[in-house]
């Protein structure tokens, strides 16, 4: 038999309208940097400033998702989605950075293609400072962005804020190899930096899409089940009950957690059933997170018993 499963749990208002106030900047931003950086690129003809120009593309591609996602994300479990729609983080987050993977694969042919037709460039001081300017810009933004989506616990906005930030370290690259070749005059610092750029963002969405398939497989991240065991072993000792089969598995947002636990025969339905509403009210709040806690009561003394005979008929538990 299986304890009341309390229901999901509701995202605080205001975490909402500051996840939701970031995302709406992001995007804000996203556009201001495409254009401020698209003309520095048609400026100066620079391949490293069209890698830096070609994630900007990719960024405001990837909030205007990341921004629906979000959205989704919030919307209450219904019929035909009984969990909700918090998953829909890692698909966005996936998104992210296979646009990501597009953008850098797209850099290294286009800074090829310009290193063996011949290396134009024009009006460097001015294109070098706007991409300054965008880099300290998008600096600032991401380290916003990445602090709100982990007070939010929103790994939609955490994404975005290392996008972000990965962006601006781009454009401090593309600034450096570009003052290179105002101090050296050797053009070949301009697509070398854009290829070393490439490689850079390569990393950065290989690692997004990597923790994306990684959440839809339901990692069980090792940090987070101590943490969850530890917790349970404090509490379960504190109300006189044991407990196994602990598995657990996160949304994006929330911990949904299932635990069995072992009350003695003599034990009346009532009161472990109270026991078990405590527990599952208790551990969100000790663990600090957001989390649903789903129980399933056992009977202390034939319960291996009762496994064991479920093992070999092929039944489930």
């Amino acid at each position: 038999m299986r304890a009341t499963v309390s229901s999901a749990p509701r995202r605080d208002e205001r975490e909402l309208r500051d996840a939701r106030f970031a995302m709406r900047l992001s995007l804000i931003f996203g556009l201001a940097m495409l254009i401020g950086k698209t003309t520095a690129y048609f400026m100066t003809h620079s391949a490293a400033i069209f890698s830096d120009a070609a994630e900007s593309v990719i960024h405001v591609i990837a909030v205007g998702f990341a921004g629906f996602s979000l959205r989704l994300s919030t919307k209450p479990a219904s019929p035909h989605f009984l969990f909700g729609y918090e998953r829909i983080t890692f698909f966005s987050a996936g998104f992210e950075g296979a646009m990501i993977v597009v953008a850098a694969i797209a850099i290294l042919f286009e800074s090829i293609r310009r290193w063996i037709a011949g290396l134009q460039l024009e009006h460097l001081g001015t294109g070098v400072l706007l991409i300054l300017m965008a880099g300290i810009l998008n600096a600032g933004l991401g380290y916003y962005l990445l602090r709100t989506g982990r007070r939010t616990n929103s790994l939609i906005l955490e994404a975005n804020g290392k996008h972000v930030l990965t962006d601006s370290w781009t454009s401090f690259g593309v600034v450096g190899g570009l003052g290179l070749v105002l101090l050296t005059h050797w053009k070949p610092f301009d697509p070398l930096v854009a290829i070393a750029v490439a490689v850079n963002i390569l990393w950065s969405g290989g690692h997004l899409v990597w923790r994306s398939a990684v959440g839809l497989l339901d990692y069980s991240d090792p940090e987070a089940g101590r943490k969850i065991r530890d917790k349970l072993d404090a509490i379960c000792a504190e109300l006189s009950i044991q407990y196994h089969g602990v598995r657990f598995r996160t949304t994006g947002y929330r911990q949904i957690i299932e635990v069995h636990l072992l009350f003695p025969r003599v034990t009346s339905v009532s009161e472990a059933h109270r026991l078990a509403t405590m527990l599952e009210e208790r551990l969100p709040a000790e663990l600090g997170m957001p989390a649903e806690v789903m129980t399933h009561l056992e009977s202390l003394e034939d319960h291996a018993d009762v496994h064991r005979e479920q093992h070999y008929t092929g039944k489930p538990e």
